[in-house]
């Protein structure tokens, strides 16, 4: 229960720390004429709305299984994670499309100077921002506060690529290449949004995984381990295992066969039980474990 009040906080504390950049962002964009602080700040906008959404799961979570949800409310993560993914594929698009059709009309005009400061600030937030949700996820082992970290990782390094552009397109003036500044809001957040691309989109994948419940290598590994070393010691004749992952919840069923003759009573059937679950490590409350023991392989 801690740990998920430790978990609803930080959700809490980056939500409002994420409301509170998008209207500066907006803001600093509009003053400085530049669209990529602009869509820097409604980056921050709309990753709100996923953050609020992983809120309420972590809420969710902490309530346990219910009378409609007996397995608990773990599908919902990899759901929020696609969403989350999802979005921020979109905005990486957008943002290509709009620094591309700048580029065909001639570039803009931007206060350069005044933008670099505001993206300097914006990137250092970004950067200890994604430090400290790293850290909380892993103290918490949250993957919601995983995948808030993530995306703050994208803002920072959104708003060190501006940083960069805008630093360039002081250095250019009084040159030869003075011509370029109007381009370089562009160019800087068209090459921000290719390089930055790849991250939500192998992120989305690995989501569609968990959503569509394939089942897990390296827990499926492990089982068939432990198992083939239980057959063994234990005399059983066969067993067959089923695995798998629905955000941080792992769902394991085994069913372990014996001779037609074998007889046991409830104790050493959970003396076995336990063994199994000593190994597996499936101690947590989030990994569900299923052992059944039958003489007919029909069952397996």
């Amino acid at each position: 229960m801690v740990q998920t009040t430790a978990e609803q906080n930080t959700l809490k504390f980056s939500i409002a720390l994420t409301v509170i950049l998008g209207i500066i962002g907006v803001s600093s964009g509009l003053a400085t004429g530049s669209q990529a602080i602009i869509f820097d700040g409604m980056y921050s906008f709309v990753d709100v709305a996923p953050t609020v959404v992983s809120l309420m799961v972590v809420k969710l979570l902490a309530r346990g299984s219910s009378r409609r949800f007996q397995y608990g409310y773990w599908h919902l993560e990899p759901l929020v994670a696609v969403l989350r993914d999802s979005i921020l594929v979109i905005a990486c698009i957008y943002a290509a499309i709009d620094a591309a059709t700048t580029l065909t009309s001639g570039g803009q005009d931007v206060s350069y100077g005044l933008a670099a400061a505001w993206v300097g600030g914006f990137c250092v937030v970004g950067l200890v921002m994604t430090w400290y949700l790293g850290r909380r996820a892993r103290m918490l082992q949250s993957p919601m506060l995983r995948l808030d970290a993530r995306s703050w990782m994208v803002s920072a390094f959104l708003s060190l690529a501006l940083l960069i552009g805008f630093t360039i397109a002081i250095a250019l003036e009084g040159t030869a290449f003075e011509g370029w500044i109007p381009y370089l809001d562009a160019i800087a957040l068209l090459t921000m949004a290719l390089i930055m691309l790849p991250m939500p989109l192998f992120g989305l994948g690995r989501s569609i995984i968990d959503v569509l419940q394939v089942a897990p290598d390296e827990l499926d590994h492990r089982v068939h381990s432990v198992m083939d070393s239980i057959v063994k010691e234990r005399g059983f004749v066969d067993y067959s295992s089923y695995v798998a992952k629905a955000g941080r919840a792992r769902f394991v069923e085994i069913h372990v066969l014996v001779a037609p003759g074998w007889h046991v009573d409830i104790s050493a059937a959970d003396d076995v039980r336990r063994d199994i679950s000593k190994r597996l490590n499936a101690t947590s409350p989030d990994f569900w474990l299923t052992i059944d023991f039958t003489a007919d392989r029909a069952w397996l």
